[in-house]
């Protein structure tokens, strides 16, 4: 079949390189003319992890970033709630890698170029419409200068993230993507590691959050590049989510004053960023279908989340797979379509409403709600096996749990 793919961020990239193994024709249409390396830190789990060793790209992308050894909770005191291991060092088959956005689009781009030619990524094609005409599909795309062009196949992938023009064709009524009341501001900062180098920490609580972790090995110079997100509830949401969109470090700095801790001076890595990107937190409902005739949705096209569990590139990249699977079942099309959607929309949907509910920070929350002013002890706070059962929940929700019998090749 011809499948084509509108969007190479990160999910269309991966249904690319997951497909194209089983001999299809492949083009992906990216809307920008030049693919830059943008964007700050993301997680890839350890699920997401083997399917990208499948790939033959787990070692080059854990070469340029860290293996995460541990996920801390915090209290906004700085009070350790619960830390449970990650990756390999938790038993899975393949480790949790904290790298950069642009790093892991790059070692994608690179290795679908190479693999399906660098002709079948055509730069500067943003998807305007489709339409599905007997057992074809044919999907309009409009260039920079206002020129269409058709592009007609067998399928058409839709990875053309939160504002998708498949999603809204498919859509019309849908309306704006839903602000949460918070803001994120994110940035990556140089500084001395903290703790052991390898720790993502999350502290405070669903009004007032900051996480960090490294995704660079250390320097020469005996530094590393620090990824780290600061979160308050704003009331209104005053810019257009675009991660790309810089901001203002004196909005949410002096709330984070006091956030010096002996194991991270917050405030101290967030006068040191490079740059601030300010993002509003929105996420979209769970739609009844994904497929219109010939096309289907896939990624933050078809289920943006709330960025809570590092689950964002990891569960597009799940789609993916996911999608080839399907496609390596059935010879035919709307078969294939349907089995991915029946593996993939249930499984999203149930992401997308437990993230609402702050996912596995909710310990932060209660740990807040129950202990406003801090305590000695975190058994005063939490019932036996409680913090576990949490982390455990939520690793089954995700699909961790499953992945930790799995193998990389």
């Amino acid at each position: 079949m011809k499948v084509i793919i509108a969007g190479a961020g990160i999910g269309g990239l991966s249904a690319a390189l997951t497909l194209a193994p089983l001999g299809h024709e492949i083009i992906v249409c990216e809307a920008v003319r030049e693919i830059r390396q943008l964007g700050v830190g993301l997680n890839l789990l350890p699920h997401a992890a083997i399917i990208l060793g499948e790939l033959g790209l787990v070692d080059e992308l854990q070469a340029q970033g860290i293996a995460t050894r541990e996920l801390v909770y915090y209290t906004r005191h700085g009070q350790r709630i619960w830390a449970e291991p990650r990756g390999m060092f938790a038993g899975f088959p393949a480790p949790q890698i904290s790298t950069s956005r642009g790093a892991l689009q790059a070692t994608l781009l690179g290795a679908a170029e190479a693999r399906l030619g660098p002709a079948a990524i055509v730069r500067d094609r943003r998807l305007v419409s489709f339409e599905t005409i007997r057992d074809r599909v044919e999907a309009r795309f409009r260039d920079a200068g206002g020129h269409d062009h058709i592009e007609a196949g067998d399928v058409l992938v839709a990875a053309d993230g939160i504002h998708s023009a498949a999603r809204t064709a498919m859509y019309p009524d849908e309306g704006a993507p839903i602000y949460s009341g918070r803001i994120l501001w994110r940035a990556t900062t140089r500084a001395r590691r903290f703790l052991n180098g390898a720790t993502m920490i999350m502290a405070g609580h669903q009004n007032q959050k900051f996480v960090a972790y490294p995704i660079e090995p250390e320097g020469d110079d005996g530094l590393q590049r620090i990824n780290w997100v600061a979160e308050l509830t704003r009331a209104e949401m005053r810019r257009r989510e675009d991660w790309n969109r810089e901001g203002d470090v004196a909005d949410f700095l002096p709330a984070f004053e006091p956030w010096s801790f002996d194991w991270l001076d917050v405030p101290a890595i967030i006068r040191g960023a490079e740059r601030v990107y300010e993002y509003p937190l929105v996420d979209r409902n769970p739609l009844p279908r994904w497929r219109s005739g010939r096309a289907t949705l896939l990624g933050d096209a078809a289920h943006p989340m709330y960025p809570i569990g590092s689950n964002g590139a990891s569960q597009a990249i799940l789609d993916a797979k996911a999608l080839a699977t399907a496609f390596g079942a059935h010879s035919d099309a709307i078969a294939a379509l349907d089995t991915y959607e029946t593996a993939r929309r249930p499984a999203t949907a149930a992401i997308v409403v437990a993230n609402r509910a702050n996912g596995p920070e909710q310990c932060m929350q209660l740990a807040e709600e129950r202990a406003p002013n801090g305590f000695k002890d975190i058994a005063e706070v939490f019932a036996p096996g409680e913090l576990e059962g949490i982390a455990a929940r939520y690793r089954a929700l995700t699909g961790m749990r499953k992945a930790a019998e799995a193998t990389v090749p």
